[in-house]
């Protein structure tokens, strides 16, 4: 008896039926469609986007060239060298993090010592030449030149959860 009832559900084409009933509730439904540019979705505050340098209040970059983000990307995007200043302190002389190769799991954000390196609430980025997808040093300064009241908002919020 289950295999006759098997075979009238194969050969009426049952899943189809059943998969066409799903369409069709929601074929009639109000639409929900966000004109992107215009109007933005809400974000979560733990959202990571684009990464972001920052800066001491005097203007002097906080990376002191320890490398845990280097050494803690589970992608290798990241690439450090420094050299050591005329006062003894280390300092970059080329940061460079791989977009293709990120994974965004903000852990180079979770290992700097200094909080030099994190992960912004901007997502609004593209590439439309090739080695654009590199940031360089200058290119995460800037970053974090432009958001830096987000980044410190974000960052009070942060610590409020922690």
């Amino acid at each position: 008896m289950q295999r006759l009832i098997q075979y009238i559900k194969t050969f009426s084409l049952w899943e189809l039926l059943v998969g066409l009933k799903l369409t069709g509730r929601f074929l009639f439904a109000k639409k929900i469609t966000v004109q992107f540019p215009e109007e933005k979705t809400p974000t979560s505050v733990r959202f990571r986007g684009i990464h972001a340098q920052r800066r001491y209040p005097n203007g002097e970059e906080r990376c002191i060239a320890c490398k845990l983000c280097e050494a803690v990307c589970p992608a290798l995007a990241i690439t450090i060298e420094a050299e050591p200043r005329m006062d003894g302190s280390r300092r970059t002389t080329l940061y460079e993090i791989d977009l293709f190769k990120c994974v965004y799991c903000g852990f180079c954000e979770e290992a700097c010592p200094v909080d030099a390196i994190v992960l912004t609430g901007f997502h609004d980025y593209h590439f439309e030449n090739r080695g654009e997808n590199i940031l360089t040093k200058e290119k995460l300064l800037a970053i974090g030149d432009k958001f830096e009241p987000q980044i410190a908002a974000d960052r009070a919020v942060d610590a409020a959860y922690r």
